[in-house]
């Protein structure tokens, strides 16, 4: 993680063609299916914390194998994909003749494999092996949204678990694994005891009805498993993002409004001022009071252009019939731009009635900006982050609104939370390992801190020279926002008197015996 994103240039990111697989157990009763899932490691930057299905990116060797009864190269080479990485996630060969090999054998295929001693076109070659396409059901076809930092191009295969082999998953990206019938595992979703990502929900719940003949059908019947990216994001019950596009800063290109509540609604951070977005997100608003939902207040985590720049479109779109909140300190600054109705105080509980209920608890957590808040849902563990701690990018602390003093308190703040599950950010997916995420974050300001008093105690005084010492990792275009950022770290440094003022934006060392707890 860096302080300031490397990166300057403001496009989605590309997708990535990749391929993952619906793994249902042979035999399995057909009217609720048994499914293969794995939860992804905490420490993986992309959905750390998920469960998923195994998959992974498509490798250029994916293309050189033929597979039975399929005369489309595209085809093939995502077939080859989802067999190829099926295997290296949690050792299952899905091939015609793999059934003549022993357990031994398929290990010491699997060494071959991840060691680079033979790919896996040529390992199927040399033991005999083919893929056929009757072995792997097309089943969607799903686009990661924009706003994530790394994004994928999935073409999602049904495919039956050889009755011999017995998936194992292998320390490393994957945590664990373990079979599940498809129904449990969308319950345990509903009860918020796992994360998961649209594709998923959209396949368990496709499962819970069955292995019917209509199956292929109805994992289609949805435009998003035909390649179109989904807008609205269920990570948890009652917790729905909805990314815009926002003029934000690089490298994200979309800011998540929230809508949380599953009966009593409240609408997060209505961020964008441009109309297709602005139009995007009042029609899922319509689309929730279709369904029954009656929205409560529009919230403001902070004053920041990129997170209150729909508000007003919004607003009169609900012909004002909806209240606007945020903090006394975003109301001030706000004064003459949106009208704020309701003052949040730190601590006040929002209770929003529905199945689930959910008690939203506000918490004033300076340090970006001044009133900046975050909501705690204590029963979920869910954490409502605002900017102070993103999926994308990364936070950038600038006086005199930013506060570094401050960010490291609420950082602690929130790190001293008693149950943390998820953390939904303004910017990028959500984040399944909040503690390693929050002490992250604690570490690296800590890290740069420690830093700049060095430089300055070597005689760097000018905030350019600072920065040229020590923000060595990032874009040259993101050098002015460097210099905010060592601005900020000066100043509490000024403030524990460590350095001290000696000219215009000319700090020295103020006594050289002091050193960085």
């Amino acid at each position: 993680m860096t302080n300031i994103a490397v990166e300057a240039q403001s496009k989605p990111a590309t997708p990535k063609d990749a391929a993952a697989v619906i793994l249902v157990r042979d035999g399995t009763d057909a009217s609720d299916p048994e499914v293969f899932w794995v939860r992804r490691s905490e420490k993986l930057a992309f959905l750390g914390g998920f469960h998923a299905f195994p998959g992974g990116q498509l490798d250029a060797s994916d293309a050189e194998t033929d597979v039975a009864n399929c005369a489309e190269a595209e085809t093939a080479a995502m077939i080859t994909c989802a067999a190829r990485e099926l295997f290296e996630e949690i050792g299952v060969l899905i091939g015609r003749g793999a059934e003549r090999l022993t357990k031994g054998q398929r290990a010491s295929l699997l060494d071959d494999l991840e060691s680079g001693r033979m790919s896996f076109p040529k390992l199927l070659e040399h033991y005999g092996l083919h893929l056929d396409a009757r072995d792997f059901t097309f089943a969607g076809r799903w686009v990661t949204p924009p706003f994530s930092p790394r994004r994928f191009d999935t073409w999602f295969f049904l495919a039956r678990c050889p009755s011999k082999q017995q998936p194992q998953v292998f320390a490393g990206e994957l945590e664990s694994g373990e079979w599940t019938r498809a129904g449990e595992a969308f319950a345990r979703w509903q009860r918020s005891e796992v994360l998961c990502v649209t594709p998923m929900l959209h396949a368990l719940t496709t499962l819970m009805y069955g292995l019917t003949d209509d199956l292929v059908d109805r994992f289609l019947v949805i435009p998003e498993a035909q390649g179109q990216p989904t807008r609205q994001i269920e990570f948890r019950p009652g917790f729905i993002c909805f990314p815009v596009r926002t003029p934000t800063k690089p490298p994200a290109t979309h800011t998540n409004a929230y809508f949380i509540g599953s009966r009593e609604v409240v609408i997060l951070d209505p961020a964008s001022p441009y109309e297709e977005e602005q139009a995007a997100l009042a029609a899922c608003v319509d689309e929730l009071i279709a369904e029954g939902r009656a929205i409560r207040e529009i919230i403001l985590t902070h004053l920041h252009p990129d997170h209150i720049g729909g508000v007003n479109a919004l607003l009169e779109h609900l012909r004002g019939s909806v209240p606007i909140a945020a903090h006394r300190l975003t109301a001030e600054a706000l004064e003459g731009t949106i009208r704020v109705d309701r003052l949040i105080e730190d601590g006040e509980v929002i209770e929003l009635d529905g199945d689930p209920q959910l008690r939203l608890r506000a918490l004033h957590t300076p340090g970006h900006a001044r009133g900046h808040l975050c909501f705690y849902e204590e029963r979920t563990g869910a954490l409502v982050t605002g900017d102070n701690i993103v999926g994308l990018g990364s936070v950038l602390i600038d006086p005199p609104e930013g506060n570094m003093r401050d960010y490291l308190q609420s950082l602690e703040r929130l790190r001293a939370l008693p149950h943390l599950t998820v953390l939904f950010g303004a910017h990028g997916p959500a984040m399944g390992n909040p503690r390693t995420k929050i002490e992250e974050y604690i570490a690296h300001r800590l890290e740069r801190e420690k830093n700049i008093l060095a430089a300055v105690r070597d005689g760097a005084g000018s905030i350019k020279e600072i920065v040229a010492r020590v923000y060595t990792d990032v874009h040259p275009k993101a050098l002015p926002m460097a210099e905010r950022a060592a601005l900020a770290h000066l100043e509490k440094l000024e403030a524990d008197n460590l350095v001290k003022r000696v000219g215009d934006d000319i700090y020295a060392a103020q006594n050289l015996n002091l050193s960085v707890s």
